[in-house]
């Protein structure tokens, strides 16, 4: 196994970029580097700070890459005004601009130029495999790649261990023509191992910053791949979700999250939590890009049985072709569970939210409020909370009661086909982060590691476990699943009719929770920024199972209606607010300016 690359130096950066494969033309070659050498200092500037000028993005080549569309790439490939190799050399230039401060790449992928200069040789042979062919991409690093990059889900204990194949979405990714850029940091153990921890954070990979304040909470668990795309450190990138880990840290970094409904991604070859809530998905910076990634994923694969459950339930030719525009809003009829979620938003966030709720009922859209998930008095908690059940005395009404168990099957599972490790089991782990307290914090601080304020109490929660599927784990698990769908699929039903979605605040984490356990799916669009923090939050559209082109529809009209509008709630730009801090652990705090 090479030995794989990882940002410790400008030397080892420049290094790899000299190794640009013959595959690519002397021109190009040339083009690239005379534009790197061209390029304005990768120095940010103090007096930019509080800008989004502070880390300015240079042109690659004669193509403008900071905020472009994948079309916009694709466009220009076929002009033959740019290659592959140029994008991914100009994105290594971007990563080494900004990985210091925001730390979103874990790994660099060292066959990404000869991946891209092989993508290239197809184009100029005839053949583009589609809409995806030849763009860089990064995955979490809970996602298993079989090449020359680790797979660790952040954590030393794995480091060096072999997997046995690519994952499922990887392989897809692969054939689609996209190119692996590398692997993006994230919270260690996908937020399994700890429930007191810097968000962001792993052992392995450091603390990740979001790019619009680096102090506070940059979302996650797949920190690393949403802050890279809303910082244009990459085209698109994959993540996973069990609760929130996807729609929360795409919210909070002002891009689009598309969290699909479990069993519509393969969870082949990645790391799991558990088998009932775990799923793979997208982020870009547009929906349309986040779709692109969507429609090369998903799939039936025989390693994960849970697919099985979208045979006839997908659309032929995929869920691009339910992109749409401000238009379609005519008509459209959206409900609004008020009492459910609104209330727990912040009154800075309820004023700008609702200055785009009445962009899209102008736009001849109806929004109806209070349709209400069925018991959210009893379901939904006062604040995130995947121990809720418990907390109110009921331990066989929590989705962590299930969680717990399921991780430590799964994660038995998932130890056993790796190979070059005695990582075998969850006590393993346990007992490696006991072992190398100072960097994996297996006791809670202040020994082990102040990112891991509470040492590794989930592990532990789950040890106790044993894996064990009692009577309190099957009520747990019905009480779960059959109240949130039933609660999500009665409030999407109004007067007998069926609404086009429920809009949800998912800066609110009970929205995507509630989801989550249903294994629902869920987008969301940028829609405004915290003053007093700087840190932005979206608006969500939540539908029922496998109505993934419903939110397609809806997300992509609503994006249209932002962008061709004058609107400032939308996607912004950073602004790289506290660049200079390096504060651990990150911050969770009212970010409201009420």
């Amino acid at each position: 196994m090479m030995a794989a690359f990882q940002w410790s130096s400008a030397g080892r950066l420049l290094l790899l970029a000299s190794l640009v494969p013959a595959a690519v033309s002397a021109d190009a070659n040339a083009n690239a580097t005379a534009a790197i050498l061209s390029a304005p200092s990768l120095f940010p500037l103090q007096q930019n700070a509080g800008t989004v000028n502070l880390f300015p993005m240079a042109p690659c080549g004669s193509f403008k890459l900071e905020e472009a569309t994948i079309d916009q790439m694709q466009a220009a490939m076929k002009a033959g005004t740019l290659t592959s190799v140029q994008l991914v050399q100009c994105y290594m230039q971007r990563n080494y601009q900004t990985d210091e401060y925001i730390n979103s790449l874990l790994q660099m992928n060292p066959d990404a130029l000869a991946i891209a200069a092989a993508m290239d040789a197809e184009r100029k042979a005839g053949k583009v495999r589609g809409p995806l062919h030849g763009i860089p991409f990064t995955v979490k690093d809970n996602i298993a790649s079989k090449d020359s990059l680790e797979t660790t889900a952040g954590s030393w204990a794995l480091i060096g261990s072999i997997v046995p194949r690519d994952a499922f979405v990887v392989s897809k990714l692969r054939a689609a023509g996209a190119v692996l850029f590398g692997k993006a940091t994230l919270s260690e153990w996908a937020d399994m191992r700890s429930n007191n921890y810097s968000e962001g954070y792993s052992g392995r990979g450091g603390q990740c910053r979001s790019a619009y304040n680096f102090t506070v909470n940059p979302g996650g668990s797949s920190s690393g791949s949403a802050v890279a795309v809303a910082a244009n450190a990459i085209a698109f990138a994959l993540g996973t979700e069990t609760d929130g880990s996807v729609i929360n840290p795409a919210e909070r970094n002002s891009i689009v999250g598309f969290k699909p409904t479990v069993g519509l991604t393969s969870r082949a070859g990645v790391i799991p939590e558990s088998e009932h809530q775990d799923t793979v998905g997208t982020f870009g910076r547009t929906v349309r890009d986040a779709v692109y990634a969507l429609d090369a994923i998903y799939g039936v694969d025989t390693r994960d049985n849970y697919t099985l459950a979208q045979k006839g339930k997908t659309p032929v030719g995929g869920y691009a072709q339910f992109l749409t525009n401000k238009t379609a809003l005519k008509g459209a009829v959206f409900g609004l569970p008020w009492n459910s979620f609104w209330v727990y938003a912040d009154p800075e966030q309820l004023r700008q939210l609702k200055q785009l709720l009445r962009l899209i009922t102008d736009a001849g859209a109806t929004i109806i409020n209070g349709t209400e998930i069925t018991d959210y008095r009893t379901i939904v908690a006062p604040w995130w909370n995947w121990d809720y059940g418990t907390s109110r005395g009921f331990a066989n009404e929590s989705e962590y009661t299930v969680v717990k168990v399921d991780f430590y099957n799964n994660i038995k599972s998932y130890l056993s086909e790796l190979q070059n490790t005695k990582m075998r089991s969850l006590e393993d782990l346990v007992q490696f982060n006991y072992d190398n307290d100072g960097t994996e914090g297996g006791n809670p601080w202040p020994l082990g590691n102040p990112a891991f304020y509470s040492g590794q109490d989930g592990f532990l929660a789950s040890l106790e476990t044993k894996g064990i599927k009692d009577e309190t784990y099957y009520q747990a698990l019905n009480f779960t699943q059959s109240s949130t769908r039933n609660g999500i699929n009665d409030a999407l039903t109004y007067r007998g009719k069926k609404l086009s979605g429920l809009l949800v605040p998912p800066d609110v984490g009970q929205s995507y929770q509630i989801a989550a356990q249903a294994g629902y799916p869920v987008i969301t669009v940028p829609a405004g920024i915290h003053s007093a923090t700087g840190m932005p939050f979206g608006l969500a559209i939540m539908q029922t199972a496998f109505a993934e082109a419903e939110l397609v529809k809806w997300g992509s009209a609503i994006e249209d209606l932002q962008l061709k509008s004058n609107t400032p709630y939308k996607r912004s730009l950073p602004k790289w607010g506290n660049y200079l801090s390096r504060n651990i652990p990150l911050l969770n705090i009212y970010e409201g300016s009420d």
